[in-house]
């Protein structure tokens, strides 16, 4: 594969004009090649364009009287009528197939032990985990809690509870205990699904004893499922608690479970995202029409062929996870890889040895992780043959040039585009993304998916120029998006559709460049606005890091009595640099070089670790809390 030229126009230092045309054989390989004329069709008409992928990709028990119901917005429906389960189209229709025994799922844990699923396993261990679920009081409907380690158990849980109909809720096992009792409580959960423990970094995460304290204040959970995975003594009560290869080596865990017919619109799952204001809220997706749109965004996007192995390096615990670590993959028939532990354990180039070890073609990852192993420079990533890897990805929030440039360069070796995602928790599946055959800019998501609307408007709701910052709307509903969240309709409304009228806000700012790439800014609340103008906080953290010493960096808004909002920055440092006042000064005279005086910031501040959620979204109201000796509000959602 020829390594892609770069093109230079005018050499903005934002990155703008720097293009990154696909080489030839990338173009040919790709499953869309002419962009432009595919864009075209579905923008004239949308929802056919969904049609024909629900007819392409999905098989259905009944086909829909309608594709779309907008006659209740915006509670929307999709493919009503229709008749699915998401796991017919995950599982058992490639039973019946030459996939029957192709790999699902390979898997290393954190201590370099390693499973492998075929459909055929997969199918059996998720029926009989089903079957159990069934025999424990689980009933179509019924919610589930699941709160696991990296571990094949956690997607075969989630595979389990779709079968039966029953609703999943996963809960990041990162997570405290307030923040499990509260889901827990929030979805009225009968079963909780844990683990005695996960290992990270070497060490054990007490999942089992958090579980035990959050069920403490929880008297609705009736059975906790314990899978066995570090062998470490854990207390069990008895009556409520129960292992997982004690009961799937019952007569009761049945192969042979059969796969509920669900409604197009049944819920799928529910799974809990932060406000930047409060408590977290329960987004409702459901089986139908999510599952057209994470496998057509999937086929598109990632060009999933039938001998790739893809690697999504998130948690299913995150959206990432279900969407693409799950459901999008096993529909599409693909071979996923899945790892249990840190990047950098016991070595920085843990990732890239699994690459090679696996001959991982597709890798998928959060800019907060790119950035965490371009600390420790090339030679790690050096070491290894990455010559397997075809494509990359990047998810959870902008990613910032420099990044994006030492990915592509260290990691693709010049040759991989960068596939930049921007979506939702919420919208379910890829909103602004590109295809492999589309040229790139580093540090933009190119343009709106296909059949996607998106839109960058100012306050009154009105379009805003090229180049202008203004906030990120959609004005078409799309199959993957929530149906609400879960018991809090007038939340639903208010939160997402009241601003514009027939437009979901999305709670980002954007911009639009004269070839109509958008360029996530970041959340409307990390916007700064200092002396009258406005800053945002991503352009300011990418000066940061464009600066040889700086690894990853956060910026927030204090008052400042002057220029209305001061900016102040938290820097952590790549290896072999020390922090010190003339680095501080050196950093604060960078920015102003890069960006202007006006985005010099106040102070900046050296850290060992920035407030994030799962995601890697950097929790900017929590950095500025802690600053001023306010509450920090909601922090289940940290990663730590």
């Amino acid at each position: 594969m020829a390594t892609t030229e770069v093109r230079q126009q005018g050499g903005a230092e934002n990155g703008q004009e720097e293009w990154y045309p696909p080489s030839e054989a990338v173009v040919q390989g790709a499953h869309i090649q002419d962009w432009d004329k595919l864009a075209r069709e579905a923008d004239a008409d949308f929802v056919g364009f969904w049609e024909a992928r629900a007819k392409e990709l999905v098989d259905w028990y009944e086909p829909w009287t309608k594709v779309l119901d907008d006659s209740n917005k915006p509670f929307f429906k999709w493919f009503v009528g229709a008749k699915t389960n998401i796991v017919h189209n995950a599982i058992d229709r490639h039973l019946h197939t030459h996939r029957r025994n192709k790999l699902a799922l390979i898997w290393e844990g954190e201590n370099g032990e390693s499973r492998t699923f075929s459909y055929h396993a997969l199918n059996r261990e998720v029926s009989k985990f089903a079957s159990v679920l069934k025999a424990l009081g689980v009933r179509k409907g019924d919610r589930v809690t699941i709160y696991m380690g990296r571990v094949p158990e956690l997607p075969i849980a989630m595979l389990a509870c779709a079968k039966i109909g029953a609703v999943h809720s996963v809960v990041y096992g990162g997570f405290s205990t307030e923040a499990l009792h509260g889901r827990i409580e929030d979805s009225q959960s009968r079963v909780v699904v844990t683990c005695d423990g996960a290992f990270l970094n070497g060490k054990i995460v007490e999942l089992k004893r958090i579980a035990d304290e959050a069920i403490k204040r929880a008297p609705i959970v009736e059975h906790v499922v314990v899978f066995r995975r570090t062998g470490h003594e854990v207390p069990m009560e008895e009556g409520r608690d129960m292992w997982w290869h004690d009961l799937m080596a019952l007569p009761i865990a049945d192969p042979r479970c059969k796969t509920e017919v669900m409604d197009a619109e049944d819920p799928l799952y529910l799974l809990y995202t932060s406000g930047t204001t409060g408590r977290p809220k329960a987004i409702i997706h459901t089986h139908g029409g999510y599952q057209v749109g994470v496998a057509t965004t999937l086929q598109y996007v990632f060009d999933v062929c039938d001998e790739d192995r893809y690697w999504c390096a998130a948690d299913p615990g995150w959206v990432t996870g279900h969407s693409y670590i799950v459901y999008g993959p096993l529909i599409l028939g693909a071979t996923s890889f899945m790892y249990e532990g840190a990047p950098t354990y016991p070595y920085p180039d843990r990732w890239w040895a699994m690459v090679e070890r696996y001959g991982i073609n597709i890798l998928y990852t959060a800019p907060t992780a790119i950035r965490g192993l371009m600390r420790f420079g090339e030679a790690w990533p050096n070491r290894r043959d990455l010559s397997s890897l075809r494509l990359l990805g990047s998810v959870g929030e902008p990613i910032n040039p420099e990044a994006w440039r030492w990915y592509y360069t260290n990691i693709g070796k010049s040759r991989c585009p960068v596939m930049d995602t921007w979506w939702q928790t919420e919208t379910g599946m890829f909103m602004i993304t590109p295809t492999p055959s589309v040229p790139l800019k580093p540090g933009s998501g190119t343009r709106p998916f296909f059949g996607i609307e998106a839109d960058i408007v100012d306050e009154h709701g009105k379009s805003v120029g090229v180049g202008e910052e203004g906030f990120l709307v959609l004005r078409r509903p799309w199959p993957a998006m929530l149906r609400g969240i879960y018991g809090d309709p007038e939340r639903y409304v208010s939160q997402y559709w009241s601003k514009y009228k027939d437009a979901y806000l999305t709670g980002d700012s954007a911009k639009r460049d004269k070839d109509g790439y958008f360029w996530i800014i970041g959340r409307v609340d990390d916007v700064l606005k200092v002396s009258g103008y406005r800053l945002g906080t991503a352009e300011v953290e990418s000066a940061l890091v464009s600066h040889p010493a700086v690894a990853e960096a956060a910026v927030i808004g204090l008052p400042h009595e002057i220029k209305g909002q001061g900016i102040h920055a938290f820097v952590l440092l790549r290896q072999g640099f020390t922090p010190s006042a003339e680095l501080a000064e050196e950093l604060r005279a960078h920015v102003g070089s890069e960006m202007g005086p006006i985005a010099k910031p106040e102070e900046v501040k050296f850290v060992d670790s920035l407030p994030k959620t799962r995601s890697g979204k950097i929790m900017r109201r929590v950095l500025k809390a802690r600053a001023q000796g306010l509450p920090e509000g909601d922090i289940s959602t940290l990663e730590e």
